[in-house]
């Protein structure tokens, strides 16, 4: 009797195993690396391609808007000259340490107003609208409260960019559901440990979205501050743009805005895949 049921059993088994489907084999690093490469070199091309017709329009004459061949020649030049080096360096530290003041400061403003409905209330609105002013428009007050002086430029960095990282986290809070947060709740966790264990962590996939939008509103009031207030003993990328432009020298200016897009781009991957690590983790692809 014993035996027979066994017999039925594994012919269960064999019919249940019909059924699974096998996944498909994982590719190799090598070909997934280059399935996230070739779409960026593709769209690379497509644009040098119409910078080059555009460039040979006639649209604007050689000396003004250079085509894609010499520009990058100028930037293999100024990539083997000290100099260059150095003003790269001093750019990515004031964008590091204004965007870092920034994200301090607007992670610690989220978690406050997004808990507290009065406080939001309050300043919700401030926030937002902090995010949507220009971020030119902070220069004239901090050039008046700082002088032409590094603070001025990481002031209006960290105005540029903590309102977006505040709103992330906001919006990161907002999407957790009640029933998670009352269960941290009835599991002990009140004040600092619920946002520790509970509140952050469920945050983490959207203010991920609002570190890298702030990185974008750092990146562009750094590259305003650095074209208005020109310090002589600080070279940076903007002081070059700077001088490019009141000697006319396209070339010179054309291949240091691709410096600053080429950075942007880099960030932008590295955020990418954070955000993409952060949300398999997480369960939500």
């Amino acid at each position: 009797m014993a035996a027979e049921r066994l017999l039925e059993l594994d012919r269960d088994l064999v019919g249940l195993d019909t059924l699974e489907v096998a996944s498909p084999p994982r590719p190799s690093r090598l070909r997934r690396a280059w399935s996230a490469v070739w779409p960026r070199l593709a769209a690379v091309a497509l644009a040098l391609a119409a910078w080059q017709l555009v460039a040979l329009s006639g649209w604007q004459p050689g000396y003004l808007l250079p085509g894609p061949g010499p520009v990058l020649a100028r930037l293999g030049a100024d990539a083997r000259q000290a100099a260059f080096w150095t003003a790269v360096a001093i750019t990515l530290q004031r964008a590091l340490v204004g965007y870092v003041a920034a994200v301090l400061v607007g992670a610690l403003a989220g978690a406050v107003v997004a808990r507290q409905g009065l406080l939001r209330r309050a300043v919700g609105s401030l926030i937002t609208g902090l995010q949507t002013m220009p971020s030119i428009a902070w220069f004239p007050l901090a050039i008046l409260l700082f002088g032409l002086d590094e603070t001025a430029i990481l002031f209006v960095v960290l105005l540029g960019a903590a309102p977006a990282v505040a709103n992330g986290l906001i919006g990161g809070i907002d999407q957790i559901p009640p029933l998670l947060l009352r269960s941290g709740q009835v599991l002990g966790a009140r004040g600092v440990r619920l946002y520790r264990h509970v509140i952050l962590p469920a945050a983490l996939p959207p203010f991920i979205g609002g570190l890298k939008q702030g990185w974008a509103f750092a990146w562009r009031s750094l590259m305003a501050g650095e074209l208005l207030v020109v310090l002589s003993n600080r070279p940076s990328l903007g002081a070059r743009l700077q001088f490019a432009r009141e000697f006319a020298d396209a070339q010179g200016l054309l291949a240091t805005m691709i410096v600053v897009f080429v950075i942007g781009m880099v960030v932008d991957a590295v955020f990418s895949r954070i955000d993409g690590e952060v949300r398999r983790r997480w369960g939500l692809v």
